[in-house]
């Protein structure tokens, strides 16, 4: 613990599985910490050094940092006053409609702007609730009347019930997102003790990461328990089969692949999906997530279709025909398909690939490509230069080397890139009652 920690006071406003757990391990790492909770069942129990719930681990450090001084608990709001950071660990649970319930987030956060009218020092309100992105800006902000003094942050908790004091003492990701970089710097130095590099993002960014993460998690679970279905169905071991995809740790249990950007082609993945799925219906076998995998990727295909077709450029310039960078595999490529469709709804385009020379293509290859677009060989520039001279607006359809990135960029042409920023020209604002 050190003399530095112990000079910053910490308010916890919400004493359940996140709060109480924040709390105890906080003060364990040296901080002066207040809980409060309008529950008087949880701050007498906190008070007496009894954990409100069963958590490994939880009742031994609400204990001993009780007995130190350096847990309390109260249910008054007004012991936010001293605080320099309050962390709202409030619920948003589910409303029947699958939307967030806020009700608790805009009653605590209003009772915490009740507070400020004779505060002197900085506060730096770290939102740790689960909220969907824009609550901050949307809700939190303007009830808190842009008081100076007062700085927003979101920092999305990362607890498993159940091994929740382990999470925290030993995390594998702390995010801190905010406008204000003096105060997203102060929540981020709350877990310095931890020895874990802080991710430091904006406001939107951190909210959002929370969801990728929770449904990352729920997709993992489902893929795991298809494919194990799937596997005792055909008498196959189910645990040997994922035991051994995830001995892979380039391709299956790392990074790859989790970037977003285009649509997914080429000879494989959407041949063997369909296998896959099709003998699972011979089985009776349903396998939603797995079922649902290229009408999603159809989706995202379309929606970079629908991005194409509402810009004002009379002529695109398409960098990119095969599925994806360094091949000549034309297959299932959904640049294809994409074409067919821009040219269909009357486009003026054409295509550039490094690697692609109609002529020495050949079998399955040519004929798919002959058989989608017959005319392609007229569309075809043997050089970016070619390309960049006739269009009026560039398409990257796959990624390109350092040397074309270069050519494209002092074109100074206007670019869409569905390669690495797709969702930059798709996405459209959200109406409120979305939200």
């Amino acid at each position: 613990m050190s003399s530095e920690a112990g000079s910053v006071h910490v308010a916890i406003l919400g004493l359940g599985y996140v709060g109480c757990v924040s709390a105890a391990c906080l003060a364990q790492l040296g901080y002066s910490v207040t809980g409060i909770d309008r529950d008087e069942n949880k701050v007498t129990n906190v008070l007496n050094g009894i954990a409100p719930f069963f958590e490994p681990g939880l009742e031994p450090l609400v204990r001993e940092n009780v007995a130190s001084g350096r847990l309390r608990a109260s249910t008054s709001i007004n012991a936010i006053q001293d605080a320099d950071i309050a962390l709202v660990c409030v619920g948003t649970p589910s409303e029947k409609n699958g939307n967030l319930g806020l009700d608790q987030l805009r009653r605590v956060v209003q009772e915490i702007a009740g507070t400020l009218g004779n505060r002197e020092k900085p506060l730096v309100l770290a939102i740790r609730s689960t909220v969907f992105p824009g609550t901050c800006e949307e809700i939190v902000l303007p009830l808190l009347e842009g008081r100076p003094l007062v700085s927003v942050v979101s920092n999305p908790e990362f607890l498993r019930e159940g091994v929740a004091v382990k999470d925290f003492m030993e995390p594998s990701l702390v995010v801190v997102g905010g406008d204000d970089s003096g105060a997203v710097r102060r929540v981020a130095a709350l877990y310095a003790p931890l020895h874990v590099p802080p991710c430091l993002v904006s406001l939107r960014t951190a909210e959002m990461i929370k969801y990728a993460c929770n449904a990352f998690h729920a997709v993992k679970i489902s893929f795991a328990n298809e494919i194990g279905a799937l596997s005792a169905r055909l008498n196959i071991d189910p645990g040997e089969v994922m035991a051994t995809l995830c001995e892979d740790t380039k391709l299956n249990i790392s990074s790859a692949y989790l970037k977003p950007g285009f649509a997914f082609g080429g000879s494989c993945l959407p041949k063997d999906l369909r296998a896959l799925t099709y003998r699972a219906n011979r089985l009776d076998l349903r396998l939603p997530l797995l079922d649902s995998a290229l009408p999603s990727n159809q989706q995202h295909l379309q929606r970079a279709i629908e991005a194409l077709l509402d810009l004002p450029a009379r002529r695109l310039g398409v960098i990119g025909l095969a599925f994806k960078e360094n091949t000549d595999d034309l297959r299932e490529s959904p640049v294809v398909s994409l074409l067919e469709q821009l040219i269909g709804k009357g486009r003026q385009v054409r295509i550039f690939d490094p690697h692609i020379q109609l002529d020495a293509i050949y079998g399955s290859n040519r004929n798919f490509i002959l058989q989608q677009i017959p005319h392609i060989g007229r569309l075809l520039d043997n050089s970016p230069d070619q390309l960049l001279d006739w269009c009026d607006h560039v398409v990257i359809a796959q990624k390109m080397g350092p040397d074309l990135t270069l050519q494209v960029a002092h074109s100074g042409l206007p670019v869409t890139d569905l390669v690495s920023s797709l969702l930059s020209y798709i996405g459209a604002p959200v109406p409120a009652s979305a939200r």
